[in-house]
């Protein structure tokens, strides 16, 4: 079997390189209580032809973005939960969680790409009214193609975690929603039939804006509900190790549950590279997992991020208020560690509440790649995992492609839960996974990598333990009165 192969997915050219944003973009948040209302959201400008804004506070802030870059256009980079199904009017009625999170204060402001965006930030900085202005940021994510024509590069990944001991002990929930922020997903693979919700495109990358020899393929500019992967092939790699059906690749782990594509990535070649790689910005990617848990998300995979020393020191950390506001919502969300192999923190895996998974190859020890810190909750296999590609299978290396196993055992852990009428959140999942999680190969150098490798079925007996400790001690005895 000749299988291609991705890896090193979104590690960054050297250590410490500069983040790299879109030229003539910032995005602003304002104060509370000082974000103006009847500001179109960005998926009512690209999707229904909603003309965006000329202004944003018809002072001061205005003022600072037109002497520096002139004509400006202005959108909420968010839809209202209370908006998204009325489409011309998703930017009314946002509630009050939306506004404390301050996912209805920011907007998206574009400029002429020659605005120098430096002195931009620190003037709009220093107002009063603004909490923060950043660039839109970019993340990266690229990979590299081979063929493998070995068959012994093909390992039971499946084994490692007992994945079918807890896809018999727990075959899942259709009602339970799964959502992975990525590049899309190929929704005709026969290993998928049945499996995929509508999702959502939230890429929105321009055309002609970007660093000269970048080369921009597919949809980029609009917004919609076809999160087709066409180029890249990350998303979905990670859709069939959380809900294949089982043709040729081991079935999904998450089990019965529904997959939510979430296209946040697009996708782009670099100058020297033929290998497409998928690419996206801050806001892009915000928009899309704030959608995923205001569609009904119990569970988010992220397997993208940005490295912490590529930001300016003192810089706001990208997705933060997105983060916070899908963890207050009861979200489990699950975040690939990184693919440096050093102690460095990504975002958003090193966020409190984000369960951030490394690699471990075949033999139970972490890879060499596996981006490590205290924040890493557990591993997961990472190194050569049998997969979905655009067109029939690959081998997929990195941290990107362990983090849908744990994302998958959340799913199965929430059906348990539902199953049993006992409720479950982030916490308790991230407690049961590394509790129950196997220890590393002997010798292993974990320093950094977590509490071992993830155990399918053992963390679903230990919620099971759980469950039957918080039951009184005759539960068919009910009282009187």
């Amino acid at each position: 079997m000749t299988l291609p192969r991705i890896s090193t997915p979104w590690a960054p050219a050297r250590p410490g390189a500069p983040a790299y944003w879109r030229p003539g973009r910032v995005v602003v948040k304002m104060m509370l209580g000082e974000a103006p209302e009847k500001i179109p959201s960005l998926a009512d400008v690209r999707h229904r032809g909603v003309n965006a804004a000329k202004s944003l506070d018809g002072g001061v802030v205005d003022r600072i973005c037109e002497h520096f870059g002139g004509a400006m256009s202005v959108a909420h980079v968010h839809a209202a939960a209370a908006g998204l199904q009325h489409p011309g009017k998703r930017s009314v009625h946002f509630d009050d969680r939306e506004q404390v999170f301050g996912l209805a204060r920011t907007f998206r402001i574009d400029m002429p790409h020659t605005t120098p965006l430096g002195p931009l930030l620190e003037s709009l900085n220093e107002v009063s009214t603004v909490e923060r202005a950043t660039p839109d940021y970019v993340s990266v994510a690229p990979f590299e193609a081979r063929d493998v024509t070995n068959p012994d590069d093909v390992w039971s990944t499946g084994e490692m975690v007992h994945a079918a001991e807890a896809l018999a002990y727990e075959p899942g929930d259709s009602a339970v929603i799964v959502a992975f922020v990525d590049s899309g997903v190929a929704p005709d693979h026969p290993e998928l039939d049945g499996r995929l919700r509508s999702g959502f495109d939230t890429v929105e990358l321009g055309k002609s804006e970007f660093a000269l020899g970048i080369q921009l393929l597919g949809d980029n500019a609009n917004i919609d509900h076809r999160p087709i992967d066409r180029w890249v092939g990350h998303g979905t790699a990670c859709a069939g190790i959380i809900g294949a059906v089982g043709k040729t690749m081991m079935p999904g782990l998450a089990g019965d549950a529904q997959l939510l594509p979430m296209r946040g990535l697009g996708a782009a070649r670099f100058p020297g590279k033929t290998q497409p790689v998928g690419i996206g910005a801050t806001t892009d990617l915000d928009m899309a997992m704030k959608m995923a848990v205001d569609l009904g998300a119990k569970v988010i995979n992220m397997s993208f991020g940005t490295d912490d020393r590529t930001l300016e020191p003192g810089a706001p950390k990208p997705h933060a208020d997105v983060v916070a506001y899908a963890l207050d919502r009861g979200v489990i969300l699950v975040a690939a560690s990184g693919n440096n192999g050093e102690r460095t923190l990504y975002w958003p895996a090193a966020y409190p509440g984000v369960i951030a998974v490394g690699a471990v190859d075949a033999s139970g020890a972490p890879t060499s790649f596996s981006t490590r810190g205290d924040h890493v909750a557990l591993c997961a296999p990472g190194e050569r995992v049998f997969t979905l590609a655009l067109q029939g299978y690959q081998l997929a290396t990195g941290t990107s492609f362990a983090a849908p196993f744990v994302t998958a055992v959340a799913a199965l852990l929430v059906a348990r839960s539902e199953r049993r009428a006992c409720p479950i959140d982030g916490p308790l999942v991230r407690t049961l996974v590394t509790e129950a999680a196997q220890r590393f190969a002997s010798g292993a150098d974990a320093a950094g990598c977590g509490a071992g490798i993830l155990d399918a079925s053992a963390a679903l007996r230990a919620l099971d333990t759980h469950i039957d400790q918080t039951l009184p001690d005759d539960p068919g005895q009910v009282e009187d009165g």
